[in-house]
Order: structure tokens, then C-alpha cells, then sequence
């Protein structure tokens, strides 16, 4: 079956153009190399032509299954150490490096289509490529759950993340004791394109990436191997220097926007707490996608002294953003940067606002980046990572009363309004359903004693739940949890008194 499989990978990548029908051959015996396969044998060549040509349909629908068949092959034929996850994981990226070309290949391909046809055909070509590849791993990506929720806010995106596979014990235990490398430094550097990967680093045969000028220097481009929307790409620094937002950052956020119109990006912050979960490479995230944050108006416009031909105001969000926008990106960049400096160094007491504690600095911007046809637009989100007793974790953080939906930190992803859920609730909704419908005790059980409270509050208020109506209740109650989290993360509270003290910093800012 081996030699079957090897002649199925390789039509795979004849219907998704990964490779010419010139390359067949040569991909053949890359592949029964790796898997230790001297020959084929001519009945399954022959068997094989007579099977109907794959589509691109039929091909995507059939890659996990000749994958999966494969990775077997090569457990069985001692190729693998471990027949788990992440060894099996490290296998297949390393067979479908054989179907990939050649970073300068791609590369050459990326320029012609962004010059003769557009940056959009370029983009499509390439976020193509990576899903072909199986870089994105879209039998895995399909596993997510997803909806929507309405809240005051719009229409909030939901998503509970099952794409990222559990690590087994063995794979835990012998990724804690390999020896440490500083090669690649992180998962975002540069160096990670073709790496081999090893037990806690993954494998990157099939991986390639773009180079992009930002702020005169050399950047790269790339997407999410976890996908959470539309083309979710990252955009990285060549070199591994760490996150900073400062004045440069909008520019190279515009710079970006600039080559791609039609591409939002933005940055985490490079604080703890309100910042991402790489603080140690200088990278963005953007996508063609819009976020309910996007879509929300200005609530009250505001003017800025030296600034009449920016337009600007605070955006009716849950958290605390301004939005500035105009034609002219240096003024866009100077007010920007004006309004970080005060930001930076802002204080106000009555609004549990302080820019530092025992010499902790506590205030930085979230930025993203877009643009509304001609003009450039940029929205700062004000954030804060005081923390106190009563909230350890972060005053402006999901509270205690939320860790049992949302407990990690509030990054750009969500700020732009998509949760992003821990994988544990799927079972545990599941569960909660089932009790709610057949009338468990809730706090008897130890799964959902967490949920509990949640759960019984919101019964009350929808009355009669039954096996039909349940989930759907469940999917609007974590969206009204989500629009709460969000609410929680924002310095400057959604109430008369928030916005009269959001109203302080603006004046701080003109002063």
C-alpha cells in the first residue's frame, strides 16, 4: 500500500499545482526515499492510471487519509520513535516538503503576480500555497467551533480552538528533557523556513514565507498555521528583536496597509498581561478579514490641537480606542505618537489609572492598522496591566467571576472582538447542555461546579431549556460572557463617568 500512497501524495500535488507534471517523477522517488522504498512495483503503477484524475476537490477530501497511511508505513518500518501527535506530526511536514518548492521559486511567483496582476492576487496565490501545503492544516482547522453572538456591541466573533493538538505525556516529557537550542530562536524567526523541527519545535519542510520592506529594513510575511479568520497572516521582523510599540510602529503598521490595502495588521502590546504570547520577536497580525471593532462608529468625536484635518474619536467599543483618521499617514503618525507619549506617562487616580507603580510602567497602545479607501485609518486601544489583590491577574483583565469561559490574556485578536476559547470547553459545554436539559446538579458535578452560577442564572432568565433550544442558548450566553470580557479589559468603562474620564485624557492629550 506504501507505493499506492506514494502515488497518491504525489497526484495530490499535481491537482493543487504544487507541483508539474514534470515534477512527478522526481517527487516519486524523493518521497520512496524518505519512506525507504526501493521500488514500485508496475501493477500499481498501472492500477494507478486507471483511477479517475483527482480534482482539487477530491484531492483536499483525500490528503489526511494518504498522509495518515503514510506516517503508519513509517512507524511500522521504525521511521518514527513515537507513534504520537507530535512525532507523526514531524513526519508528514517532512513528506510534504517534497511537494513544495524552492523559497525563491515562490518568491519570484509572489512578485509577478503582485506586480502584473494586484497585491489581493498575490496574497490569494500564496495563502493558497500555504494551505496546499498542509502548513495550514485545514482537516484540523475544520474542527473548530464557531459562531456568532449579538451583543450591544455588534455581532461578536466566537471560536473554541481545537486545531492545536494535545501533546501526549511522552512527547511532554521528552520535549522537557531535549537539550535546549537557540536555533531557531523562536517559532517567528526567519530560520524557521524548512527547518526539520524536532520534538519541541515543530517541523517547517513545508513552510515558506515572503519578504516585505517596512521601515527600510527587511521583514517577512507569512500566515497562521492556526488560522482564526480570514488569511490570519503574521508579519515578523528579520531580525529577533523584541516587541516595542513607539512611534516607529505605526509607520511600519502604515507601510504595511500601503503594499496590502486590503490587509488590516495590527500589534499586541508589549506589556505583560495585555501583551501577546511572543514578546520576544517584533511581529504584527492582519488578514482579510473585518472585526465587529472595525464595523463599530464613533461615539463622540474628538479634535486634537494641531490636528483639524485628522479625524478622530472614541470608537463605541467595550474597550477604550481612539480612531484617527485621514489621507496624509505622517499626520496620522504624529498624532498617533502624541497620543502614546501622554498615554504613556498618564495618571489619574479617580479612574484607577496609574502609569507606573515602584517603577513598573503600566500603560501602552494596542494599534491597528487599516485603510477606508484613500485615507489611512489607525484605532489605538488604551491598555493597562496594574495589578491588585482584589485582581492579580490584571484590573483590566477578564475578572475571577469570567476565568471559568475566559481566563488568558486579552491580545489583539480578541480586543478586535473574536474570542478565542480554550479547548476544554467543548467538552465541557457539551456536558453542561446535556445537565442542563436532563437537570443534573450542576455544583455535584466536578466538571461544572465552575459553570455553575453561569449556567443558573441564565436558565432562569430563557425559562423552559430543552434538547432543541439549548446549544443556542449556551452560544449567546459565552457571547454575552465574551462582550463582558471585553468590558473588564477597557480602562475607560462604557458609563457616564468612563467617558468623562476618557474625556480627562483626551484634554491631557491637547494639553
Amino acid at each position: 500500500m506504501a507505493g499506492e500512497n506514494i502515488l497518491d501524495l504525489a497526484d495530490y500535488g499535481l491537482a493543487t499545482r504544487l507541483i508539474e507534471p514534470e515534477d512527478r517523477i522526481y517527487t516519486v522517488n524523493r518521497l520512496m526515499e524518505l519512506l525507504e522504498v526501493d521500488e514500485i512495483e508496475d501493477a500499481v503503477f498501472a492500477a494507478q492510471e486507471k483511477k479517475p484524475a483527482m480534482t482539487r476537490e477530491t484531492a483536499e477530501s483525500a490528503l489526511p487519509g494518504i498522509l495518515s497511511a503514510l506516517t503508519d508505513f513509517a512507524y511500522e518500518r521504525g521511521l518514527l520513535k513515537e507513534n504520537s501527535i507530535v512525532y507523526r506530526d514531524l513526519f508528514d511536514t517532512k513528506l510534504m516538503g517534497c511537494l513544495v518548492a524552492r523559497p525563491g521559486e515562490i518568491r519570484a511567483k509572489f512578485r509577478e503576480l503582485y506586480g502584473k496582476a494586484s497585491a489581493q492576487a498575490a496574497t490569494d496565490y500564496f495563502y493558497r500555497l500555504s494551505c496546499d501545503s498542509n502548513y495550514i492544516r485545514r482537516d484540523r482547522i475544520r474542527k473548530d467551533q464557531k459562531w456568532t453572538a449579538e451583543t450591544d456591541y455588534g455581532t461578536l466573533d466566537i471560536t473554541i480552538n481545537l486545531s492545536k493538538p494535545e501533546k501526549d505525556p511522552k512527547a511532554i516529557a521528552a520535549a522537557r528533557n531535549a537539550k535546549q537550542s537557540s536555533y531557531p530562536k523562536c517559532q517567528l524567526c526567519a530560520e524557521n523556513e524548512g527547518y526539520a523541527g524536532r520534538v519541541n519545535h515543530p517541523a517547517r519542510q513545508n513552510h515558506r514565507i515572503i519578504p516585505v520592506t517596512i521601515d527600510n529594513s527587511e521583514w517577512f510575511f507569512q500566515y497562521s498555521p492556526y488560522v482564526y479568520y480570514r488569511e490570519h497572516c503574521i508579519v515578523f521582523n528579520g531580525q529577533h528583536t523584541p516587541m516595542k510599540i513607539e512611534r516607529a510602529t505605526f509607520g511600519k503598521l502604515l507601510d504595511f496597509v500601503t503594499a496590502f490595502p486590503h490587509y488590516f495588521v495590527g500589534s499586541n502590546a508589549d506589556l505583560p498581561i495585555v501583551g501577546g504570547s511572543i514578546l520576544s520577536h517584533d511581529h504584527f497580525q492582519g488578514g482579510h478579514y473585518t472585526f465587529a471593532m472595525e464595523r463599530a462608529p464613533l461615539e463622540q468625536e474628538l479634535v486634537f490641537d494641531g490636528f483639524s484635518d485628522v479625524r478622530a474619536g472614541i470608537v463605541r467599543w467595550p474597550m477604550s480606542v481612539i480612531r484617527i483618521t485621514g489621507p496624509d499617514r505622517e499626520r496620522l503618525i504624529d498624532l498617533a505618537d502624541r497620543i502614546l507619549q501622554v498615554w504613556r506617562g498618564y495618571s489619574d487616580e479617580a479612574a484607577i489609572i496609574y502609569a507606573e507603580t515602584d517603577g513598573e510602567p503600566h500603560n501602552t497602545i494596542t494599534p491597528i492598522a487599516r485603510r477606508r479607501g484613500e485615507d489611512y485609518e489607525l484605532d489605538l486601544v488604551l491598555r493597562n496591566n496594574l495589578t491588585t489583590e482584589e485582581h492579580p491577574l490584571g484590573v483590566y483583565h477578564p475578572h475571577g467571576n469570567l476565568h471559568h469561559i475566559k481566563k488568558e490574556n486579552i491580545g489583539l485578536i480578541e480586543v478586535m472582538g473574536l474570542a478565542v476559547l480554550p479547548a476544554r470547553l467543548k467538552e465541557e459545554l457539551a456536558e453542561l447542555a446535556d445537565a442542563l436539559v436532563t437537570g443534573v446538579d450542576l455544583r455535584g458535578t466536578e466538571t461544572l461546579a465552575c459553570h455553575a452560577d453561569w449556567a443558573e442564572a441564565f436558565a432562569a432568565k430563557h425559562g423552559r431549556i430543552t434538547r432543541e433550544n439549548v446549544n443556542g442558548v449556551i452560544q449567546e450566553e459565552i457571547g454575552l460572557v465574551f462582550a463582558q470580557v471585553l468590558e473588564d479589559a477597557g480602562v475607560y468603562k462604557c458609563t457616564k463617568e468612563g467617558r468623562e474620564a476618557f474625556l480627562r485624557f483626551a484634554d491631557a492629550v491637547n494639553r
